[in-house]
């Protein structure tokens, strides 16, 4: 043994009657005892007991003859996995004990065998949610995008059920729309708990707009006690809530129940809030959609208090009147507003829109009393409501602490649902509601009005550095080049090219408008 005693494997040699008779220092470590203890002593008292209890079989069986046997087995005593191998061809009248340590190697190829599962039912979940955002380009509808993502959720082999849920109309209560899957009867004590006092977990997903995860299902107060005891009842172990969102409107909840309580990891649910997003962003680009294609439109007039919209609030702290020029949606659903005021100082103006809640950023644009104002919004007003909710504001102006604001929707949209959304959060009242034709107006109808609008130096600068390639990027010819084709400078040609440019956008964004106003007349 001594020749074994800086081997970096523990060794026993054991007698053929189970009597240990030498030990080296590294099974001394590996068994956590000492040289007296292992002298003289049977193997079934030195090694700790394990379930299969494999050693002392190994020679309680040999009638004498030890058997040769190499084995992995845990040993909770020591908390550690230990690899065996008895031979019995090393020594004479017993059989030599290999003791060896692979606790860590045991625990490397667990962590390796984890991360490879997690990425194969990665793959699997990524191949599920492209699917569904390829089929969420077609969809035209609110319902129809959910209803894609409801179906393809709930009939994958990984979950049970899967739901959608929307506001109710005029409150706050969640009703289930859609649901595809194994339901049972979990489904409807989820709709009966949606319709009780108390809040579950979609529900807060829903006020959020974050994912939720709640497992184990059966063990958490947040979820219903008549939720918990059916989802135990039919082996459901973890919920998934996902909301669907732009912006900082939420357009409904989508809850996915599984059997394993190990269903949704973190990257999985990474992968789960994306869907959400991009759902939402669907839901919102088919509503402008709709209304862009639609030859009539729902045009609702909607009046609410300073209380509700920082706008209306400058108005009545500053005692002056305020006009909403133009919005450009901005991505995740904000929107910047430019604005002017009849009788308050630009700068100061902006500096109070700054502090309000919902308000990113402001910038004066024309100072002095009249002037005009930039205003990031990001929420906190009927503004953002209106546009994340698919309408295009067509007019919004504000005097005495109160607002009106005028929206164009597609009649193919759920209108109630919508006016009584922003009534609800911002206390809003519905002062108009009508439907129109738009007119039907041909390109050269359009090139003839805004011809009309320039004058022939204009036009002819205009024309002229559009052919020369002025406007490209990069130019084909420079301002120099093409001023000389005219034969004036240069600073005369870019003060015709920013006039005609100015008039041809006063024109395609200013007078929108009137031709508003015009059709409804």
């Amino acid at each position: 043994m001594e020749s074994l005693s800086g081997c970096p494997v523990g060794v026993l040699d054991v007698t053929a009657a189970g009597r240990v008779a030498a030990a080296n220092d590294t099974v001394v470590e590996v068994l956590d005892t000492d040289h007296d203890t292992l002298a003289e002593a049977h193997v079934d008292d030195v090694f700790p007991h394990s379930v299969e209890r494999t050693l002392p079989r190994a020679f309680a069986d040999a009638d004498g003859d030890p058997t040769a046997h190499e084995f992995e087995e845990y040993y909770p005593g020591l908390e550690r996995w230990l690899a065996v191998t008895v031979d019995p061809d090393a020594v004479d009248d017993g059989a030599r004990v290999y003791v060896d340590d692979v606790t860590d190697r045991r625990s490397r190829r667990r962590e390796a065998e984890a991360l490879r599962a997690e990425l194969d039912q990665m793959a699997v979940i990524s191949e599920l949610v492209s699917e569904i955002l390829v089929e969420l380009v077609g969809a035209t509808t609110r319902e129809g995008i959910a209803e894609t993502v409801v179906r393809r959720l709930g009939e994958t082999d990984r979950y049970e059920f899967a739901w959608f849920g929307e506001r109710e109309i005029g409150g706050d209560d969640v009703v289930i729309r859609a649901s595809a899957g194994t339901t049972d009867d979990t489904i409807d004590c989820v709709r009966q708990s949606l319709d009780g006092d108390a809040v579950g977990p979609e529900e807060r997903a829903m006020e959020t707009g974050e994912v939720r995860l709640v497992a184990p299902v059966a063990d958490d107060p947040s979820v219903p006690e008549p939720v918990r005891q059916t989802a135990f009842a039919n082996g459901l172990q973890s919920l998934l809530s996902i909301p669907l969102v732009y912006g900082d409107t939420v357009y409904g909840i989508v809850g996915v129940y599984a059997t394993e309580e190990e269903a949704f990891s973190g990257r999985e649910r990474a992968s789960f809030e994306t869907l959400g997003q991009v759902a939402g962003f669907a839901i919102n680009a088919a509503r402008h959609r709709n209304l862009l294609l639609s030859d009539t439109v729902t045009e609702l007039t909607l009046e609410y208090s300073a209380a509700n919209c920082p706008l209306a609030d400058v108005s009545a702290s500053f005692d002056t009147d305020v006009a909403l020029d133009g919005v450009v949606p901005q991505d995740g659903g904000g929107l910047l507003c430019y604005v002017t005021t009849a009788d308050a100082d630009a700068e100061t103006v902006a500096d109070d829109l700054a502090e309000c809640e919902g308000v990113v950023r402001t910038r004066v644009v024309a100072e002095g009393t009249g002037g005009s104002v930039e205003v990031e919004f990001t929420g906190g007003t009927p503004l953002v409501a209106a546009s994340s909710l698919g309408g295009t504001i067509q007019s919004a102006t504000y005097a005495d602490g109160r607002g009106e604001m005028i929206v164009e929707l597609s009649p193919s949209e759920d209108v109630r649902r919508i006016s009584e959304t922003i009534k609800r959060e911002f206390d809003a009242n519905l002062a108009a509601k009508q439907q129109r034709e738009r007119s039907v107006t041909t390109e050269r109808d359009v090139q003839d009005a805004l011809g009309d609008r320039l004058t022939d130096k204009q036009e002819e600068a205009l024309r002229t550095a559009f052919f020369a390639d002025y406007f490209e990027s990069p130019r084909g010819s420079t301002a120099e080049e093409v001023a000389t084709s005219l034969d004036i400078t240069a600073p005369t040609l870019l003060y015709h090219l920013r006039a005609g440019q100015r008039k041809l956008l006063s024109s395609f964004f200013e007078e929108s408008r009137e031709r508003t106003l015009d059709e409804a007349d």
